[in-house]
């Protein structure tokens, strides 16, 4: 007997006809039809093309009209609500991996779609991974998603990201460095893999370190906005 990962209720697929005649493997949901319904999925064609903000139509948001332009932009595959807010609690905060099963499926869809050259999961501090165990990133990832090469400066944050208001982050200086064991970036196409987009702060420091490396463009690729 299945049980979503969220609520723990019995969660066993219903047999419909057209599957039955396919002869496919049978998909085994790991989140509830119930517990799916409280996420809200971004539609593109009424999203922000800068920064994937959910809006009714699709232009340049505001924020995004104050961006100096480069080579980048950003997808994001759900607004962050309650239900989006309660997820990163339990697996980003409260370190369940088990939850990272949630979205893997549909952020790895989503990744294959854009068809890039090279995928970088955005790193965690040193202090980050000795605490939580883990980056939240890569666990959504197939193992071979990972690069290593983008490091974090610092061990660890002074004060995280998620505790900061608008202005401090918009002032965060670059945190990222490159190691010299990555691959050659001249002319490709590199997706950049994050939580959140909240002001952009963060994937566009990564997104300028890796232009500024050769790279032609960078496609930001976000859960949740």
């Amino acid at each position: 007997m299945l049980k979503c990962l969220l609520c723990h209720r019995s969660s066993e697929p219903k047999l419909r006809l057209p599957w039955v005649l396919s002869w496919q493997p049978l998909e085994r949901p790991v989140v509830c039809q119930a517990c799916w319904q409280t996420f809200t999925p971004i539609m593109t064609s009424q999203a922000c093309p800068s920064c994937g903000r959910a809006q009714t139509q699709r232009s340049l948001c505001h924020d995004c009209q104050r961006w100096p332009q480069q080579a980048f932009y950003n997808q994001a595959l759900f607004t962050y609500n309650e239900a989006m807010q309660a997820y990163f609690e339990q697996y980003k905060f409260k370190g369940d991996y088990r939850l990272r099963a949630v979205f893997r499926a549909v952020l790895m869809a989503r990744l294959a779609s854009l068809q890039p050259a090279i995928v970088v999961p955005i790193p965690v501090t040193a202090n980050t991974m000795v605490t939580r165990g883990f980056n939240q990133v890569t666990g959504w990832l197939s193992d071979g998603e990972n690069s290593g090469w983008l490091k974090t400066k610092h061990q660890t944050k002074a004060v995280p990201q998620s505790q900061k208001k608008r202005q401090a982050r918009l002032l965060t200086p670059q945190p990222f460095e490159l190691t010299g064991a990555g691959p050659d970036l001249t002319a490709k196409t590199v997706v950049l893999v994050d939580d959140v987009y909240t002001t952009g702060r963060t994937i566009r420091h990564a997104a300028d370190l890796i232009l500024e490396n050769g790279a032609k463009s960078v496609i930001g690729l976000t859960l949740a906005r």
